[in-house]
């Protein structure tokens, strides 16, 4: 795995039980993740796939699910065939999401390692807080 981290924050004006079903539900991660329909069972070691479109393509994401510590920790592997890479184990990398009780809201950070270089860290971090922001404006409305 490179070295490099990509990392993305937000504050969210609710509680983490609420922050933590728009991760988890696929109806809630569908609506500010582009359509995005995740199957799995939550359970650790269980697969993850996230099946979609993106520039007029379809795509099929795979992982698995490594951690989930409601409402406080989850992180799953992540492959993406649209990078281009082949399907190995040097091509996942690991989303860990988590979530802290802060005042009356939830402060929500995401890591993802695995960035080859401090540039496609940066891309990471801008791809995730757009999908962070989403997350927000869905819980807050």
């Amino acid at each position: 795995m490179a070295g490099f981290t990509a990392t993305a924050q937000t504050e969210i004006a609710t509680t983490p039980q609420r922050v933590w079903a728009a991760l988890t539900e696929p109806h809630e991660i569908a609506a500010y993740m582009l359509g995005s329909r995740v199957t799995t069972t939550w359970e650790v070691g269980s697969p993850i796939t996230w099946d979609g479109e993106y520039d007029g393509r379809s795509y099929q994401d795979k992982g698995e699910v490594l951690t989930y510590d409601e409402p406080h920790v989850l992180s799953v592997t992540h492959y993406s065939p649209i990078m281009g890479q082949p399907e190995e184990p040097e091509s996942y990398h690991t989303l860990v999401y988590t979530l802290t009780a802060s005042g009356d809201g939830t402060h929500l950070e995401l890591t993802q390692d695995g960035c080859d270089t401090e540039e496609q860290a940066t891309q990471f971090c801008q791809n995730w807080q757009g999908m962070l922001d989403g997350l927000k404006a869905h819980v807050e409305d």
